[in-house]
């Protein structure tokens, strides 16, 4: 009588501890085989019999926030804010994951803040979606530094022995410009949803422009707020919503919120150095139903989290760095 010869089956991805390297395993349920690498990593084969070769996710994409400007300077940009409410995925193809870091901090005023890093979500081998990090902001002391930097969202200008020089311009449909200086005091940094306002004088920095709110995980969240402005003395400006930091009037500015991509706050008097802004946040809401055969580079909790939102798992990638989704 013939023998059957078995292949190990079970529901779901198999873990890489149920598995011998070059073993194959079958997903009974989906119809998916895997099998073990050399490198420990489980990889998964085909599309299931009779199963559909692709679904649609909603993808929110916010880069990180641009860092503030020294010694009086602006606000940072918010980083570039992008949702895509329908978007096809097709199984079995490896996408690649950048969460952008938030800009580092200056130490000295001679130079502009930082920009923001980009967040991106693409297959392998093509183009996919990409937010530009926020600008950095300018730095006061000379008309050479106090220019705020395009980004996402733009930086706002410090304050300059050349009032009026253009401002950080945002990128459309990502964010907003920066405020400018007015008649002597720094902008604040541009928003997601918001320019930065103009600082009105030595003792006033402009307040942040405003994140974007977006309910992909199923809770209202702001992300994307631009940096305040900083002030010689009297009220600098407030940061915006989605993480903006808030500018000073005696030392650095305050960070933008990690994981907001909101922009840093502009430094105060005599303030050689400033703020960071916000890393950036990749959110993939995708069916439930999907999400158990799919495979995520990284470690749950480090890397990434899930909750769930009515029949969908939400996928919130916040490490910085590039991780991988295989659908």
């Amino acid at each position: 009588m013939a023998s059957k010869i078995l292949l190990k089956r079970g529901t779901g991805n198999p873990s890489a501890g149920s598995l011998t390297v070059g073993e194959l395993a079958v997903d009974s349920t989906n119809g998916f085989l895997f099998t073990k690498t050399s490198g420990g990593a489980v990889k998964k084969f085909g599309t299931a019999s009779g199963g559909s070769s692709a679904y649609t996710a909603s993808i929110l994409l916010v880069a990180g926030g641009g860092g503030g400007g020294g010694y009086g300077g602006g606000g940072g940009g918010g980083g570039g804010v992008y949702y895509v409410a329908i978007y096809t995925l097709v199984v079995g193809t490896v996408y690649n994951i950048t969460v952008g870091a938030g800009a580092t901090a200056i130490t000295t005023y001679t130079v502009k803040g930082n920009s923001g890093g980009s967040s991106s979500f693409y297959p392998t081998g093509s183009n996919g979606l990409t937010v530009l990090g926020g600008g950095g902001a300018g730095s006061s002391n000379a008309p050479a530094t106090a220019y705020g930097t395009a980004g996402g969202s733009g930086g706002g200008q410090s304050y300059s022995y050349n009032q009026g020089v253009p401002t950080g311009l945002g990128i459309s449909g990502q964010g907003f410009n920066g405020g400018n200086d007015g008649t002597g005091g720094s902008g604040g940094g541009g928003g997601a949803s918001a320019v930065g306002t103009t600082g009105t004088s030595q003792t006033i920095g402009g307040n942040g422009g405003a994140g974007l709110t977006n309910s992909i995980t199923g809770t209202a969240v702001v992300y994307g707020g631009g940096g305040g402005g900083g002030a010689f003395s009297g009220a600098a400006g407030t940061g915006g919503t989605g993480g903006g930091g808030a500018g000073s009037t005696s030392g650095a500015g305050t960070n933008g919120t990690a994981n907001t991509g909101g922009g840093g706050g502009g430094a105060g008097n005599y303030t050689s150095g400033s703020s960071s802004g916000g890393s950036g946040v990749v959110i993939l809401s995708v069916p439930t139903t999907n999400y158990t055969t799919a495979t995520l580079s990284g470690t749950a909790g480090t890397t990434y989290t899930t909750s769930t939102n009515g029949s969908n798992t939400v996928i919130k990638w916040i490490a910085v760095g590039t991780h991988t989704y295989t659908a």
